[in-house]
């Protein structure tokens, strides 16, 4: 049975936290609020927890789960050849709405689908997602909600859709931007626009002046 909890509950946010890291440890999911729409989340480094979240989602391994992550500096142990233009704008727009696409370190022990040797990586700017990262490290974290459907913006909508494939359900309120984050895929030879969002191409060519809008 899924459980609940509000993380806006100070006297209980840590323990709560805690249980969290706990949940992720064991393999399972959780739903938890981030600055752009509701994520569910499994341990990146279990392949079967990011099986699990896919399932839940009704998606399957050709669209893996991005990585969000606990602090800028974590890219260089997830990105093969971090460069100035990475460092540029996650000095920029990190904590925030931009996911970025990159070749993964070779070495990396996991699977997140079939990612043709790249990652999806992301620093949310919620205290509350980044407690939790603090604690458990990277996380798979996609949309929580069902494939081909709307994010969830607040708890109720991701529990309706995802039930008691989800563990625990953290609730933080509504997400009033509702709008995923804008997605830039720089594994390719000419960095594009994967996902429109909060960014807009013109604030990402001040750093990628060649950079390709999503229909380029």
């Amino acid at each position: 049975m899924s459980r609940r909890f509000d993380v806006s509950q100070a006297d209980i946010r840590d323990l709560v936290l805690d249980e969290c890291a706990r949940v992720i440890e064991a393999g399972n999911l959780l739903v938890i609020p981030t600055d752009t729409v509701y994520g569910i989340a499994a341990d990146a480094f279990s392949a079967s927890a990011v099986t699990a979240l896919l399932k839940a989602k009704g998606r399957g391994r050709e669209m893996p789960p991005p990585v969000l992550v606990p602090r800028a500096d974590t890219v260089f142990g997830l990105v093969d050849g971090v460069d100035e233009t990475i460092l540029t704008l996650t000095a920029r727009f990190w904590p925030g709405p931009l996911t970025i696409i990159a070749a993964a370190q070779p070495s990396l022990d996991w699977d997140l689908g079939e990612t043709h040797g790249t990652v999806a990586v992301r620093m949310p700017d919620d205290d509350d997602a980044l407690a939790l990262l603090t604690r458990t490290g990277p996380l798979a974290v996609s949309s929580a909600n069902i494939s081909g459907k709307p994010a969830a913006t607040s708890a109720d909508e991701a529990q309706d859709m995802l039930g008691s494939d989800v563990e625990i359900y953290l609730d933080g309120g509504e997400r009033t931007a509702g709008t995923a984050s804008t997605i830039i895929d720089l594994s390719g030879d000419t960095p594009r626009i994967v996902r429109q969002g909060p960014i807009t191409a013109e604030e990402l060519r001040e750093i990628v002046p060649d950079l390709l809008d999503l229909d380029g």
